[in-house]
This record gives C-alpha cells, structure tokens and sequence, in this order.
C-alpha cells in the first residue's frame, strides 16, 4: 500500500468509507454532475457524483445521501472528470527547479503523482542528495515516489562522478519510506554480460518486491531486448523506433513513451499504437527531462495527451496511458490510477476531450490547483551549503588549458578525427569523422566546417582531470558555452570556437557554483546560475524560465537554431548512449564501450 503517500492507508478509513457509501456518514467532499472518463473500462459515463472521505473515494453514482451539513459539494457543470496524471519517469533536476517549486509548476497540469528517477543529483552528492529531494518533497501535495538510481556512474569505468551507488546501497534504500523501486539500469551491458554490479542491483530491488525500470537504448528486439526483460526490468522509456515499443509491449514490457523538452519521439512511436490493432494496457505516456519554459508555455503531461491524440490516439487511450497504465507498472492500481471506490481521491477537471484544458485539480480529496494556478503553499526549505557549494575541480582552467595537441599518427599538416554529431531533438549521437588542419601542431575549432572543441572537466573530487574532442551540429559561428547539467556525471562541459571564450564560460560557472552559459568576444550573454549541486535552483518556474528564455537568446545570437540545445549538448558525455561520447576520461565509442582514440582510421 501507498501509506506513505496519501492521507490515510485504506486500512485506517476501511470502516468510514464503507458507511460513507451507505449514507451511514457524511461525506467530507462530494463532486456532482461530472463525466466520468472510466480508465477501467475505457469508457465515458454522464452524469456521475463522487464522495470522497478520508482522502479516499468512497462512492461513485447519484451521491445525494452522502452529503451533509459539513460535506464541501463541487459542482462539476458537466465537465469531464479523470484520474490524476502520474507521470512513469521523471527527472525533476532536468526542470531546474527543486522538488517544491517543480510541484507547483506541473500540479495544476493535472500531475498529482511522479515517479522521480533523481540520479542527476545522486551523481554529484550521493544518495544523501537523494535525502535532500525528498526532503522538499515533502514540502508539497505531490505524491512523490522515488526509485533509487541505478547507474551512478552511468556506465563505471568510463567517467567520474561525485558519488558511487553498488548493490548494498540499493539494498539499504529499498526500505526507504518514498522509495517504490529502482531507477532506470542504463547499464544494459552490464545486465547482457551478466556483471554482479548491474545485478545484484536489480537483484535487491525485486528481493525487496519492488519495480525494476529500465532503459534499454539499442535499436534490438530479439536476444538483447528478451535478456534484458527476462532479468527482471519491467518498462522502458527509451525506445526510439515505433517496432521498439511495440516489440517492449508484446514482450509484457511497459513501453514509456516519451515526450520531453528536446526527447519528442513521441510522434514515431505513437504509431506502435495507432498503426496496430493492440490492447494498449502496457503503453505509458511520460516526460522523462522538461525544461521550465516547456512547463509554462505548453504544459505537463496534460500536454503530452493532448499531443497523443492529435496524433491519433483515442482520448480515453491517451489518458489511460498516464494513468492506470502507469499505477499498474509500478503496482501501484490498488490505490492510484482510477476514480473508483477505496482509491486515493486524485482527480482532474477537464473542459472537454477536445482542448483537454485542466480547470481544477484534487489530491488526496483536497482542492491543490484551480483554472492553472496552484492553490497550496509551500513551507520554507534551505537546501544545506554542501548541497550548494558542488564545483570541485582541482585546477586553473585558463585559454592554454583548452590547446588540442595534433594527435599521434597525424600529418603535420591534417588530421583526419572522429566527431560526436548532435541531431536535435534527438538523444543518439553520430560518430562522424572530418579533416582538421594541423595549426603549429594543434588543432583548432571549424565554424565553417561546423567542428567545436568539446571539453569535460572533473568537478567532484579536485582530481583535475580532463577529456577533449569535437563536436559537429551546433551551427554556432562565434563564442563558447558551458554547463554543468551534463549527464550523467555532471562534470564541466564546455563547447567552443576559441579558447579564450572557452575559458571564461568554464570560470564563470566555476565562480557561481554551477549552471549554463553562453559567451562571446569576451562578453556574457546569457547565464543561468543553478547552485544546488550545480544542477537546479530555487526559483520557481516562471522565473527560470525567463532566464532560460533569455539563455536560449543568447544562443541564437551566436547561431543556433536547434530547440532546447543545452539538453541536447548535455547529453554530449553520456557513455551509456550510442554512438561517440566524450567524458573526463576521454573519447569513448558507445558501440564497442571502449575508449576511442581522436584520431580516425582513413
């Protein structure tokens, strides 16, 4: 049961809900005169009331001999009433706002229930930033359920982080109050090569009767997909290819659509559903990363529905894959997931199933969010000063430390070297391979060729090490960027056309403790300045968005046209995702997992 997460355990309110249903008590709310959109049996039924005691539903039909003197009556007008939206796989450190004020950003969207993967800040601060998360959790009426990060580091052996995270880890925080299950096992290759690592981690979560999630990113679906699943991973967000999802969902897998900030695959993979005659029980609708910007101009995941119905997917479907789908993956239907007696009373208005625009948003039977404004407040948090005081590096970063040396077996005059080419919109990377010219035996950055140096430096440990390359697809002309929101590390990542920019975006970021910027001749044009672990501020989501607004100005200013590129230039260092990344350790070939030299074979 969901004690943890709702106002009573239906154990404490059996009794009260069994006589609030037979006019033996008054219930505490009662909703009138609604559309019930039925995920139980993907229907509509007009006309129906709901009583709500104790946090739960205690009835649903013609609710007349539930209300009395003390009952709260809400008169639905004939809108559309659903279950709470719940949201499969989520990286709240990708919104960079703490768990507080990303509740009152997605609440009033219809979100009343998130299955928080924190390994951004689990990478930097270990699981005691995990605690922290938590902590402001709290804070809010979210239901918020943890799983425990799986990958810290992403892929071991190929990068640094601020923390390791091993089987007795897992262990110890399975029987942590918030956590449901374990994090998404991106090392699928270590789950394929049968290492103990990646299974005594998957191993504790099942002993403790927990969910496994999954991130399974090759384009496979015969021996590696039928390994992984059969290892005990019950969904996956990663799937970018529509026969991905569907062979997932015919292997008893829950297939996680995704739909994010910069990750839209979406649109191909809804075709899994609408091009095939299927029972859609294992399809589920999440966000994965979300930026700020996103949540005040489009939405959460009532956005991601509206979306999978203009692609063709029958509302109900739609709204089924967002939340009974998604209770039902995490084990979870027996009290999320539908409006339907003894079940936590977490309920979104809807105007109609057309604009399926949310008007008004319960949680645990409480009124939390009306006509797109939050109506909770938030007690006051201070994040400890370890938390926001993460950047470590160990080292001066000045224009010298950003010299590329001619690699060994170059000619003296060209260099023919491998680059990571970013496409937007999309998480894979390309391993393209250009000629350099060899500069008095470096090599430089090539706007005309599209070609930037890349960096990563550690920031955790002071260890002072780095790893360089290049990169191909920003557009960018002039000037420089830097991040520290670079998965899943989260070290120093810094892109360029010169260096003396290179280096005053990396020390500006060094200076504030942490977040984006954008550079040029020597001047700042955009910073976000984000000091909890270099990854989120306190801010709440209209304020950050118009920084990133500004930020993504500044971008363009220098000549970038892709959507959301700090997302997709943060995924520059994630070893776990094919084809060429690069980490502080250096070049590493996704395909093989080995490290790759720069310079390619001709």
């Amino acid at each position: 049961m969901i004690n943890n997460f709702c106002k009573k355990p239906l154990w404490e309110c059996s009794k009260m809900l069994a006589a609030v249903a037979q006019g033996q008590k008054p219930a505490d709310v009662v909703i009138r005169n609604a559309k019930l959109v039925n995920v139980c049996t993907a229907e509509i039924q007009e006309g129906i009331d709901v009583a709500i005691a104790q946090g739960r539903i205690a009835y649903l039909g013609r609710a007349e001999h539930c209300i009395g003197e003390s009952t709260q009556v809400i008169d639905a007008q004939g809108q559309y009433i659903a279950p709470g939206f719940l949201d499969g796989h989520i990286h709240v450190e990708s919104s960079m706002m703490g768990v507080g004020e990303y509740a009152r950003a997605v609440v009033p969207h219809g979100t009343t229930g998130i299955y928080m993967d924190p390994h951004e800040i689990c990478n930097v601060l270990g699981l005691d930033g995990v605690k922290v998360m938590d902590e402001d959790a709290h804070r809010t009426p979210l239901k918020t359920m943890i799983t425990t990060p799986s990958c810290v580091p992403a892929v071991p052996g190929f990068e640094d982080t601020g923390s390791f995270v091993g089987s007795e880890d897992v262990a110890e925080t399975m029987s942590w109050p918030s956590v449901v299950g374990l994090g998404e096992m991106m090392n699928f290759p270590g789950i394929l090569g049968g290492t103990d690592h990646a299974h005594g981690e998957v191993g504790a979560t099942l002993e403790a009767g927990k969910i496994v999630t999954g991130h399974y990113s090759m384009p496979e679906t015969d021996r590696g997909l039928n390994a992984y699943i059969a290892s005990g991973v019950r969904c996956c967000h990663e799937s970018t290819r529509a026969e991905d999802a569907l062979a997932k969902m015919r292997f008893g897998m829950y297939a996680m659509m995704r739909y994010g900030s910069a990750w839209k695959d979406l649109p191909v993979l809804a075709e899994a559903v609408t091009a095939h005659d299927i029972d859609t029980r294992y399809a589920v609708l999440v966000s994965d990363d979300t930026h700020p910007h996103t949540l005040v101009a489009d939405g959460h995941l009532d956005h991601i529905v509206r979306t999978a119905v203009e692609l063709g997917i029958d509302p109900v479907t739609a709204i089924q894959m967002v939340t009974i789908n998604c209770a039902q993956c995490f084990q979870m239907d027996h009290d999320l997931g539908s409006i339907a007696p003894g079940k936590c009373a977490d309920i979104v208005f809807l105007n109609n199933l057309e604009e399926l625009r949310v008007t008004r948003v319960l949680i645990d039977g409480d009124v939390v969010a009306e006509n797109g404004e939050p109506t909770f407040d938030l007690e006051p948090f201070t994040f400890p000063e370890w938390v926001t005081h993460s950047m470590r590096l160990g080292m001066d970063i000045t224009p010298e430390t950003f010299a590329v040396p001619m690699p060994e077996g170059a000619s003296n005059t060209a260099a023919h070297i491998r680059t990571i080419e970013v496409i937007p919109g999309k998480v894979g990377t390309f391993e393209t391979h250009v000629d350099l010219p060899v500069i008095e035996g470096l090599l430089e950055s090539d706007t005309g060729l599209d070609v930037l140096k890349t960096f990563v430096f550690e920031r955790h440990h002071e260890t002072g090490t780095f790893g360089y390359g290049f990169v191909k697809g920003f557009g960018i002309k002039r000037g420089a960027m830097a991040s520290t929101v670079a998965h899943d590390a989260h070290n120093l990542l810094v892109v360029g056309t010169n260096d003396e920019d290179m280096a005053l975006a990396a020390n500006t970021l060094a200076a504030c403790g942490g977040g984006m910027v954008v550079v040029a001749d020597g001047q700042i044009l955009g910073l976000v300045e984000l000091p909890i672990a270099g990854l989120m501020d306190a801010l709440p989501a209209k304020e950050l968005s118009a920084k990133v607004h500004g930020l993504e100005g500044a971008w363009a200013e220098i000549g970038c046209t892709m959507p959301s590129p700090f997302m997709t230039m943060a995924l520059i260092p994630l070893a776990c995702l094919p084809e060429l990344r690069l980490t502080n350790r250096g070049l590493v070939d996704c395909t093989t997992f080995q490290f790759a030299s720069l310079l390619a074979a001709q």
